[in-house]
């Protein structure tokens, strides 16, 4: 016992000495981690000595030999876009530069270029790319750059096209203006940095602008701005060569480059009094986004919530949205006010002036719209027609996307807008008349396709055959068939000779059955139950799965071509086949679509990501086990780029054919007749079917590629994108 209590004074006398001299052991366990720290720190720095290579081993750019270091540049390409030459000329000194420098250069004329095929090799060729481009009359780029900067625009805004779909790309951009004209000064320059910027490539430096008016140049002429600029990008090169990763000098953040000094100044002087719609873009700082402009809050705004949304405002916020919809009197900040501005919008929309340039969509009066589907460009050049061309046999190029009504009263996940677009259960605005609209899209349409003449790959013939509309896709976004005069709208396309596919999203049962005959209507069937439907669709009627069965029973009543659509999220609506094989049998459509969300891009209204997209595979294998719940139904089509395939009823397959595709010109001797009987003289969709071509069936070679056209594969698979 006397031997256990000695251990037991003995051991709690080190813990209290231990305790007592606790500083000094703090002391030495730092002082130990601190040596270990400079020991290493030392040894990684002699290492490092020990592998660099010798300055002989340099090359004259200062880039290491491949076989000592990897290459971090493989060379530098300059596109140019000019008009009087000015450009080109800065782009060949550049060139003889770089040359200096021991790298390979390309100098590259945008005209001669084609950025769709191109730029996105970029991405991985370890290539600079720069851009000279001036700034030409009224702002718009010069001509040999004019496609090249609308492509560019049309990628940076179209939700097709991925927001990393030119990571990996380096550039930097030079523009050229004059500041005399102070609402376009190098607009071009300014908008082709933010639109590159957009789709992830990377600044290598700020970019920096040559300006024509000596009295306001930086340097004192443009040649001495370039000149000045030269010296900046080849240090900036050399820099590069040895692997630097220092980014450009400016502010980079949410497309802004931010520069200090001149430009900064002049910004803020262009920031007044410029009249041009995109005055923003006459600054050296880039406008921000949607969701900067929105201060983090919930960018989704229902039309029936604006009352509530004004009320809530600041008096600053208020004001602001007064200066931005245009000069108003005087008045209080009182409930006459937010009732002012609320009916204001609800009027004009102007809301859409903003999303319709940044979504690639041309805005037709108050409320509706038109756009150029990439389709339609691709077809111009031979590469092929959407799925609608395999399906049912539209000249995709001869396709015109629009829509009446650019309100929806859903705000659905996998929206492409990210419900920019306004939203509502009612039409609450001014009403444009059927033939405005009608004429206005027509013109757009048309201009949009004109800008096509001289395009590398446009076959000259399918340009001409696309100056005539042939067929109208009423789904570009929102709901058309709220539109109160959605029949005469109908009519007056039919009597044009286009034919028309409508797409619903089974909200409005009523409608469905006052809608006159179309040549194909569609349903958007995205869940089969109502939590499922809850969650995708996000409806705004209380009353929305009701609604949706309606609907459903509604298009069953059609005589006309009915088409259910059915797009697949992963994780979402895909074990739901019995539940879909029940609506199915309510709405008894002549065919069922099947597709793959598309990818919209991230978004605060949306958390689907690309894990949500489903592989063709898994379409395949969903459509194949719905197959064999509904006997009345075969596949039919398949359309593998845009991850969709094609289910049709029994009665389009004659004598062991399908007759998926539509004969349009009996369609529209029906309609007339249809028309002129005032509606006593009814037609099926039986009475206009055509025969499908062996190449789009299902389980052809093909795939659903049209063999007439060459199909057009990116190197970069990865980058490819599908959708329609």
């Amino acid at each position: 016992l006397d031997v256990s209590m000695d251990s037991w004074s003995y051991f709690h006398a080190c813990l209290v000495s231990i305790w007592l001299h606790r500083f000094y052991i703090y002391s030495a366990v730092a002082f130990g981690i601190s040596l270990w720290a400079v020991v290493q720190f030392t040894t990684a720095r002699t290492q490092k000595k020990v592998t660099e290579p010798g300055t002989a081993d340099k090359l004259g750019n200062g880039c290491v030999p491949p076989q000592a270091q990897e290459v971090h540049v493989a060379g530098v390409k300059i596109f140019y876009g000019s008009q009087t030459g000015t450009a080109k000329r800065f782009a060949k000194t550049l060139a003889e530069a770089v040359t200096s420098l021991s790298l390979p250069v390309e100098v590259i004329n945008m005209g001669d270029y084609d950025p769709e095929d191109g730029l996105v090799e970029e991405t991985s060729s370890r290539n600079i790319c720069v851009f000279l481009v001036a700034t030409y009359t009224e702002g718009q780029p010069p001509e040999s750059a004019a496609w090249f900067c609308k492509w560019l625009e049309e990628a940076a805004n179209d939700f097709r096209v991925g927001k990393s779909f030119l990571q990996g790309l380096r550039y930097a951009v030079f523009g050229l203006g004059n500041s005399a004209y102070v609402d376009h000064y190098n607009t071009v320059g300014r908008r082709m940095d933010r639109w590159l910027w957009m789709l992830s490539a990377s600044r290598i430096m700020t970019r920096a602008e040559g300006d024509c008016n000596v009295t306001q140049s930086k340097h004192g002429s443009i040649e001495a701005d370039f000149e000045a600029w030269k010296t900046k990008f080849l240090t900036r090169l050399q820099g590069l060569c040895k692997g630097e990763k220092k980014p450009c000098s400016g502010k980079c953040k949410k497309g802004k480059c931010k520069s200090s000094g001149k430009h900064s100044k002049e910004s803020s002087d262009h920031e007044h009094g410029t009249s041009e719609h995109e005055n923003t873009e006459a600054e050296e700082f880039f406008e921000t986004s949607s969701e900067e402009e929105a201060g983090g809050t919930d960018s989704v705004i229902d039309v029936e919530d604006l009352g509530t949304i004004m009320g809530h405002m600041t008096k600053a916020k208020v004001l602001l949205l007064a200066g931005s919809i245009g000069s108003v009197a005087s008045v209080t900040l009182g409930t006459t006010w937010y009732i002012f501005v609320y009916q204001f919008l609800q009027t004009k929309l102007n809301c859409l002036m903003i999303c319709a340039s940044f979504s690639g969509y041309k805005l037709i009066g108050t409320h509706s719209g038109v756009k150029l589907c990439r389709w339609t460009k691709s077809m111009l050049r031979g590469r092929g027609g959407c799925y609608k061309h395999t399906f049912y046999g539209i000249e995709s190029h001869r396709c015109m996307e629009a829509t009446p009504s650019l309100a929806c009263a859903n705000k659905c996940v996998f929206c492409w807008r990210h419900h920019t677009n306004p939203v509502g259960t009612e039409w609450r605005w001014k009403m444009d008349q059927p033939e405005v609209i009608l004429q206005e899209a027509i013109e757009e349409h048309r201009n949009m396709i004109k800008q096509f003449k001289g395009v590398s790959g446009v076959k000259a013939a399918r340009l001409e055959e696309a100056l005539a509309v042939k067929h109208c896709a009423l789904s570009l976004v929102g709901e058309p068939i709220m539109y109160p005069q959605i029949n005469r709208f109908v009519r007056l396309l039919h009597q044009h000779g286009i034919s028309t596919f409508l797409v619903t999203n089974a909200q409005f049962p009523e409608e469905i059955r006052r809608l006159e005959p179309v040549t194909q209507l569609y349903v958007s069937v995205d869940a089969s139950t109502r939590e499922s439907l809850r969650r995708i669709d996000r409806p705004l009627f209380k009353d929305f799965w009701q609604r949706f069965l309606d609907s459903l029973k509604a298009l069953a009543e059609k005589q006309q071509r009915t088409v259910y659509r059915l797009t697949l999220v992963k994780a979402w609506n895909v074990d739901e086949l019995k539940a879909y094989a029940d609506l199915i049998s309510l709405g008894k459509p002549d065919f069922i679509e099947v597709k793959g969300v598309t990818y919209c891009g991230e978004s605060s209204a949306s958390s689907l990501t690309m894990a949500n997209v489903p592989w063709h595979g898994e379409v395949v294998s969903f459509v194949q086990e719905l197959a064999r719940l509904l006997p009345e139904y075969g596949i039919a089509c398949e359309h593998e780029h845009s991850n969709c395939l094609l289910m049709a009823h029994s009665k389009f397959q004659v004598d062991g054919e399908w007759r998926t595709w539509i004969d349009y010109r009996r369609f529209q001797e029906l309609v007339r007749e249809y028309e002129r009987s005032g509606g006593s003289r009814t037609f099926t969709a039986a009475e206009y079917t055509a025969r499908t071509p062996p190449w789009a069936l299902f389980g052809a070679r093909e795939r659903g590629f049209d063999p007439s056209d060459v199909r057009f594969q990116r190197k970069n698979k990865a980058r490819d994108i599908s959708g329609c």
